[in-house]
């Protein structure tokens, strides 16, 4: 039987040309080309071998399977087509605060708290609603000083606008609103307390002051987080990175919300490894409207990968032999022929295909390790045959 390559047509099967070999049933790697007995002493039984050349990939050859047998053992095949190639890559995440959405109320005077407003924790305020009152001598001062300049401020010259200026900035940059500054203007008077506004919309998740506490400047009095967003932090195993890029959607599912998943987009991608878990943290982008989400609460991340059509084979038609991939192609008839695959990207169940199969062609996904079994017996054989005839080194002694 000639060997078959890619080029060699299915229906074009020539019928293989037979040869009696003799082997030992105590040691079936005792093989002669002519009768005798083993190295213990007994007959050695004939069998039947097809006169051709090894070939496949790494020593395996073309071999011929009964219909019978195929069905016997569960061989199945699937054709090669082109379809679609997808991956999805699992990852157990993080729910955390987005930083850039995180605001610290801190106060650039120093002053005691007359009336604290927002007294609680995990509070629901909106930007510019008040938070406490604080009096400040110090702001008592910059108060008076603004209404004297305001008087002054028709002065020949430029000198009395130049002072209302200096005083309207000095309480611009100690965060005095200019709602604030137009009341005193309106009315002449100064005020006692200054009520401080949340500056942005959020959760207060800290809270540092008691009502008739002295506050230095800079001291931190509250944290304010605006949950509309959050971050997830995932992470992802490092043979799986080259498969994630920044702005892929990731999907976000909860034990706590069964059936309902969240949509957000990777925003970053860490630049180092995590040297005991071998992963790399990515991080996740997640609007949260209804403030499902919370913080420190775990999810399932879900990243789908597409690679478009592509030609693919099955994973379970791959049969992996250290440095090369082969599958085993039916030929028909029963015949079976090794090819080296050569693979691409790892999808879904399948293989992108690269070389060593095309289109249309039919390959064997169930039982492979049978047929390779056989195959490689089958090209055990033929070399011992060859390897037998030519150096004539099969040969028994009769007694």
């Amino acid at each position: 039987m000639v060997p078959f390559d890619v080029e060699v047509p299915a229906q074009a099967q020539p019928a293989p040309k037979k040869k009696t070999m003799y082997r030992s049933t105590m040691s079936p790697n005792e093989i002669s080309d002519k009768p005798g007995k083993d190295s213990m002493g007994m007959e050695m039984v004939p069998f039947e071998v097809e006169e051709v050349a090894p070939s496949g990939v790494g020593g395996r050859a073309v071999v011929k399977i009964s219909a019978e047998r195929q069905q016997l053992i569960g061989v199945k095949t699937e054709t090669l087509k082109i379809q679609p190639i997808d991956r999805l890559i699992k990852a157990v995440g993080r729910i955390d605060y987005a930083e850039p959405n995180i605001s610290l109320v801190t106060l650039k005077f120093e002053g005691w708290i007359e009336r604290l407003i927002v007294n609680s924790t995990g509070r629901l305020v909106r930007r510019g609603e008040p938070l406490l009152e604080i009096y400040s001598p110090d702001l008592v001062a910059a108060q008076q000083e603004y209404l004297l300049a305001l008087k002054a401020k028709d002065i020949p010259g430029n000198a009395g606008l130049s002072v209302l200026n200096s005083a309207r900035e000095k309480l611009r940059l100690w965060d005095i609103s200019d709602q604030q500054v137009e009341n005193l203007e309106r009315t002449g008077q100064v005020k006692k307390t200054f009520a401080i506004f949340a500056p942005i919309s959020g959760f207060v998740i800290e809270k540092e002051v008691l009502s008739g506490q002295k506050i230095m400047p800079g001291e931190n009095l509250f944290k304010i987080a605006d949950l509309s967003t959050v971050w997830v932090f995932g992470d992802i195993y490092e043979y799986e990175l080259p498969y994630v890029k920044l702005g892929q959607e990731a999907m976000i599912s909860l034990s706590y919300f069964p059936g309902e998943t969240f949509s957000g987009k990777i925003t970053y991608i860490y630049p180092y490894l995590n040297s005991e878990t071998r992963t790399n943290r990515v991080r996740i982008a997640v609007k949260n409207p209804a403030f499902k989400l919370k913080p420190e609460m775990y999810a399932n991340l879900e990243i789908h990968v597409d690679y478009g059509a592509k030609l693919a084979i099955p994973v379970g038609a791959v049969l992996d032999a250290g440095v090369k991939n082969f599958a085993f192609v039916d030929k028909g008839d029963g015949y079976f022929e090794p090819r080296e695959v050569k693979l691409g990207v790892k999808g879904e169940g399948i293989y992108e295909v690269l070389g060593g199969v095309a289109e249309g062609e039919k390959v064997v996904t169930s039982a492979n390790f049978l047929v390779d079994s056989e195959s490689s017996l089958k090209s055990a054989l033929q070399q011992m045959t060859q390897s037998s005839s030519g150096a004539g080194t099969g040969e028994h002694k009769h007694d």
